[in-house]
């Protein structure tokens, strides 16, 4: 029998490689086409904007054409953009190129596979092993991130950066193939309308927006870009210490499906999050590339350990049939958030004002942290106990 969970393990660990140096080089290779800060931040604005708003249509295109059949599509996309990006030197082609919502900008969990991969990925486990299944779903991207900023470092001029934008296209076309070998379980079932109440998952998804508002000021694009316009990190140094964050955040996430097991999944997105925003409002404090780094990897240490978290907690809190569109809308609403901030990092980089980034994302995600806990840690999902 075909193994639907490794399989989408596999496009995971595909995607991810390429997500994980596009997120180090994009600032990066867009300036060395010729685009200043604030073109730069607004291609990322359109890059996270339409990922979001693509994951509602994928929701959508799913009941009617199947999950199988669109992850597939998704997958062209990815590969589409990759090639836009090696061949094109066109300023407005370069802004439009994340219109396809495949850019990868903040990292692996913003794009319009979340709405199908997900609930797939809940199909295709027993409900019992659902924590450590996403814990592990997001070990994977991790690992693979970290070996794709690694690989950032190669990136040392506009051709070769280009020349890995073309393997960013390559790796796209493979993620559209594994979709096709897996089984029927993975698609949703057809049933009959089922009544459940919405005003949690709204609450959730509003709590969603305000820290994905925060994480747009600082997606990886941007600290990246940050730590290079701030310190005059180059590819050589930015690779390797997002490849070192990838793995720190690795370690992480099986950390996450263990702990939600024991403590449950709301705690452990804010017991987690909370710390780590505090290391966030004390990065533009640093005096030197050194101290920004330790203080950037101690973030990191427990930052995305909400997220297989998350993830568990969305598709568990609705009904099977549901559980796409419920990430969709939560995706839509994330990724509206994320939008806003890497055009306004863009401006007030190009102005020197440096901390307002850092600053303002922390005191948003602080907020989340602490209306998450307010309103939801009496409710559990479905499979806790």
């Amino acid at each position: 029998m075909i193994n639907d969970y490794g399989l989408l393990l596999a496009g995971r660990v595909l995607r991810a490689f390429g997500f994980g140096f596009s997120a180090v080089l994009l600032g990066l290779h867009l300036e060395r086409r010729g685009l200043p800060p604030a073109q730069i931040g607004l291609a990322v604005t359109v890059a996270l904007l339409t990922a979001a708003l693509s994951g509602l249509l994928a929701a959508g295109l799913s009941r009617r054409l199947g999950r199988r059949a669109v992850l597939a599509g998704i997958g062209v996309l990815m590969g589409a953009t990759g090639f836009v990006l090696g061949l094109s030197a066109d300023h407005l082609v370069l802004i439009l190129a994340g219109a396809t919502g495949m850019l990868g900008a903040a990292g692996l969990d913003v794009g319009p596979f979340l709405a199908v991969e997900q609930p797939m990925l809940a199909e295709s486990v027993p409900a019992r092993g659902r924590n450590l299944a996403f814990a592990r779903y997001s070990l994977s991207g991790a690992l693979a991130g970290a070996a794709g900023g690694l690989a950032a470092t190669f990136a040392t001029d506009l051709s070769r950066s280009a020349l890995l934008y073309l393997l960013y296209g390559g790796l796209g076309l493979a993620t559209a193939a594994l979709p096709l070998l897996l089984s029927g379980r993975v698609e949703a079932v057809p049933a009959p309308p089922t009544r459940f109440e919405l005003r949690p998952l709204a609450g959730l998804a509003a709590l969603f927006g305000v820290d994905a508002l925060g994480g747009g000021f600082i997606a990886n694009a941007v600290i990246a870009y940050w730590l290079h316009a701030r310190f005059g990190a180059g590819a050589q140094v930015l690779g390797p210490a997002f490849a070192g964050i990838g793995l720190v955040q690795a370690a992480a996430y099986e950390l996450s499906g263990r702990l939600g097991n024991r403590i449950g999944l709301v705690n452990t997105m804010v017991f987690t999050h909370l710390p780590s925003n505090l290391f966030l409002l004390a990065v533009p404090l640093s005096p030197n590339l050194t101290w920004a780094l330790v203080l950037l990897f101690l973030r990191f240490s427990t930052s995305q350990m909400d997220v297989p978290a998350r993830q568990a907690y969305v598709v568990s809190i609705v009904p099977p049939a549901h559980r796409a569109s419920a990430v969709a809308t939560t995706s839509a609403v994330r990724g509206l958030g994320l939008a806003v901030g890497p055009y306004l990092s863009g401006l007030s980089i190009q102005a020197a004002l440096f901390g307002i980034p850092f600053f303002a994302g922390g005191a948003l995600k602080i907020a989340y942290d602490l209306g998450l806990y307010a309103g939801f840690r009496s409710r559990r999902a479905q499979h806790e106990t």
